[in-house]
């Protein structure tokens, strides 16, 4: 190579310098890969190859809100994690030194943009513990839409490793959550179990405006039309709503990409907008669903709502109560294993979590 030294140019006029835009750039650090799973690296790679650094940006809003000032300023630079739970994917931030997220919602939307910036289901923030009660950490969670969820079962098992690979070694953690107190707990197996808590079976309690029709003033197989199809919804809460319908085949019976987005939003019976699943009963003890998430469309795996789907397909007689191995469930993600324990009407949700990889945000 060679360098050719620039004639010099006549002097113009200065021209009005163009007003800062606020952008964030992911710098992608490629230098902690997992290497648990050729898979795992691929999609990695995948990811550098096809977001050249020179196209990886978002812009970002420089409002504040008048209850919070933002943490990351514009200058600030925030580093980031990148996890995956079957595929539903999340940037973590550590945020344990905060009582509040340091991104507000439309930054965190611009941040899971998947085309302009690092891309993700949502933006989960490991937050301080509460000063009263017995807590280790807060989570708080922003969709790719920029709202907030209750609760995000495949995000509680990435914040546990989270945590974990941030050196708060321990066996289980108590998280303060919007939906209440959850307790994930680390496996010798690399898997976590989650105790997802008791179901809200109470319709308005889900909330839901169907009519009641099983015990515990609950929504089983209600009818109801939408979409201009005729559907039986059974109403289930882990901290946040869940629609559940059974169908006999998932590609042929539902139109996915116009029934899920449409159950979602029918704010006429589920005022707090709902999550969808569509479900196959495959056998006894193995459930195949599809997920409309509520704040984020499709994705491959809700732990929320495999806990849910569980709960209401033992309540409709779809399949027995299993024992402490679970049930089965296939996402397009992969396997959870779920199992509702009658001694204590809780729900245990057991799955992976896995770093993909790791970088820094900057604002400018």
């Amino acid at each position: 190579l060679r360098f050719v030294p620039c004639t010099a140019q006549p002097q113009s006029q200065p021209q009005p310098q163009p007003q800062p835009d606020h952008r964030l750039f992911p710098l992608v650090l490629a230098n902690k890969f997992t290497t648990t799973t050729t898979k795992t690296n691929m999609k990695v790679a995948a990811f550098l190859g096809l977001l050249p650094m020179a196209d990886a940006f978002a812009t970002l809003s420089a409002r504040t809100t008048a209850h919070r000032a933002l943490s990351a300023a514009t200058g600030d630079s925030i580093e980031f994690s990148k996890y995956e739970g079957l595929g539903n994917d999340f940037i973590l931030i550590d945020d344990r030194d905060k009582v509040s997220p340091s991104l507000t919602p439309e930054q965190s939307e611009r941040l899971c943009d998947r085309n302009f910036c690092v891309g993700g289901d949502g933006v989960v923030f490991a937050l301080k513990a509460p000063e009263e009660g017995d807590f280790d950490f807060t989570m708080r969670i922003y969709n790719s839409d920029g709202s907030e969820p209750e609760m995000c079962g495949n995000g509680i098992r990435c914040f546990a490793q989270f945590l974990q690979d941030l050196g708060e070694d321990a066996e289980s953690y108590r998280i303060n959550t919007l939906a209440g107190p959850i307790i994930p707990v680390m496996n010798s197996d690399n898997t976590i179990t989650v105790d997802m808590g008791e179901p809200i079976l109470d319709g308005p309690s889900v909330p839901t405006t169907l009519a009641p029709n099983s015990e515990h003033n609950s929504v089983l197989e209600q009818t109801h039309t939408c979409n201009g199809k005729e559907w039986k919804i059974s109403m289930v809460s882990m901290g946040n709503p869940h629609a559940i319908i059974f169908v006999d085949d998932l590609e042929n019976d539902i139109d996915f990409e116009t029934d899920g987005p449409a159950l979602e939003s029918d704010t006429s019976v589920f005022p707090a907008k709902t999550n969808v699943e569509f479900v196959q009963v495959m056998s006894p003890t193995h459930l195949k669903m599809k997920v409309w998430e509520r704040g984020a469309g499709p994705t491959l795996a809700c732990g929320t709502g495999t806990c849910a789907l569980v709960v209401a397909a033992i309540r409709a007689g779809k399949i027995p109560r299993p024992g402490k191995e679970g049930v089965r469930v296939t996402l397009p993600g992969g396997d959870l294993f779920i199992e509702w324990r009658e001694e204590n009407n809780k729900v245990y949700m057991k799955g992976p979590a896995t770093l993909s990889f790791q970088g820094k945000a900057s604002l400018k």
